[in-house]
Order: structure tokens, then sequence, then C-alpha cells
């Protein structure tokens, strides 16, 4: 089997902690989710995606059922992860874990994933966070469920992978009140759209924030944007302007290694 490639970000390359941020290569789907697609809500082959995740899984170095997502509803819930779900995924957007040999990952195709961890505690954490589960404060959730595990928040490391970047996420005014509505500070992540009635959203400096009032300052950002990658990354926005019928999942999963 051959390991697909994926990127790392230097806050999370740290002892007994392994992780990958996977684009769209190296897996074995067809078009439109050529290759690497990791998504079981897609309407991709069953056992194409199997076989993606066994790869990725393998990339980090575990066992195929160790691979943990959760389905994903762009909520601000999060779980205490211990081993494969037993009754199939779970609604959450969350997860995090002290179990060695868990991967925890997320599957976004323009939202925001998320990686953490407290080395020292051995203690990690996925997020998948759009503007809902950010808004409704699935990152700071995350943070919270890790220090209940053990971590601090002034330990922990974090990296945000690939997504929608601001010059690509135009939005209306009635996102704008409803960030603003909650965090009267928000305006300063809204700038100029292309016409008055938008504006440029810059959710990963939105998250950023969230995270540094939650006691997290040291954080990757990779910079890429999956809309205007949409060869290198899934994309949703890029496939409705495609008019394709479907999309693929990126996966970002991170793991504590069995000592």
């Amino acid at each position: 089997m051959t390991a697909p490639p994926f990127l790392v970000a230097p806050s999370l390359d740290l002892p007994g902690v392994a992780h990958g941020f996977f684009s769209r290569d190296g897996g074995v789907s067809s078009p439109p989710y050529q290759t690497l697609n990791t998504g079981p809500g897609s309407d991709d082959r069953p056992d194409d995606v199997a076989e993606n995740r066994c790869r990725c899984a393998a990339a980090l170095g575990v066992a195929p059922d160790r691979l943990v997502t959760g389905y994903q509803v762009h909520s601000p819930d999060v779980k205490m992860v211990t081993g494969p779900w037993p009754d199939g995924a779970e609604k959450v957007d969350g997860l995090v874990t002290r179990t060695p040999g868990l991967a925890l990952g997320v599957l976004a195709a323009d939202c925001m994933p998320f990686l953490f961890a407290d080395a020292q505690a051995r203690v990690i954490g996925a997020a998948h966070a759009g503007w809902r589960g950010a808004l409704g404060g699935v990152l700071e959730n995350t943070v919270a469920a890790m220090v209940s595990l053990g971590a601090k928040a002034e330990r922990i490391t974090a990296a945000v992978g690939p997504c929608l970047r601001q010059p690509n996420f135009e939005v209306g005014l009635d996102l704008l009140e409803t960030f603003t509505a909650k965090h009267p500070d928000a305006e300063r992540f809204f700038a100029p759209g292309l016409t008055p009635d938008k504006r440029q959203f810059d959710l990963v400096a939105f998250g950023r924030w969230r995270l540094a009032q939650s006691g997290v300052t040291t954080l990757d950002d990779l910079g890429l944007c999956t809309l205007a990658d949409p060869n290198r990354f899934f994309s949703y926005r890029a496939t409705r302007r495609a008019n394709e019928p479907d999309y693929g999942r990126n996966l970002s999963a991170i793991a504590l290694k069995e000592n």
C-alpha cells in the first residue's frame, strides 16, 4: 500500500505525536472524487472511501479501524473518544483523546480543519469548524475538553490546514450581523466585498482569536486555500462553480503514538 502525501505543521512536530493534513492526491477514487476522498458522507463508492482511509491511517501509523471521524453537523459539540465508534459515527464536530494508537480526524471541503496537541499531557484533539461551528464555540469547547483530560491551555499547540480563505470567502451583510451580535469585536474580520452588500470574511483569523481567548497562543496556519487550488484540495464552492454533482472531503488527522 502506497502512503498518500500529506502536509505537516511545525507546531505539531512533537514527541509521541503523528499528524497530517491530506490533500486529494494518493487515493483510488474516480471522478469527481479523484482520488483521496475520505468522506463516507459522499456518494463515492464505499470501498474506495474505505481504502483511502486505510491509506491515511497507515501513513499515521495506526490500524484502519483506529482512525475515528465524527458525523459532522456544524455543531459546537465535542466528544471524548477512547476507541472506534461502537454504533457508527456520532454527530459531533470536535474530538479529543488521551488513548494511544488512536487517530482523530476531521473532514473538510472549505471548512477549517484544526488539530491540537499537549505533548506533555499526551492529550490530542481535532475540530471541524465552518462559520457555524466557529461561532458556536467548537474551538473553545475542544480546548476545554482537552483541559478536562489533563492538558493545559498554555501548553496546547494547534494548526489549521487548507480551507476557504478571506479573498474567496465572500458573504452577505447578514453574516456580519450574526457574528457581531455575539462578538461585537468580530467586525474587524470582515473586509469590504466586491459590492457594498458583500463582505470578505477571514474565518481563520476569527478562529485564531477564539483560541487565543481560550489560552492557546501557539498556532500554525498552513495558509492554503481550498477554492484557490481545487486540483489539489476538495472544495465545496469549487464543485458548485463547476456544476459537479458531488464532492470529496479532505482529511486532517492527529494520533498519539503507542509507547
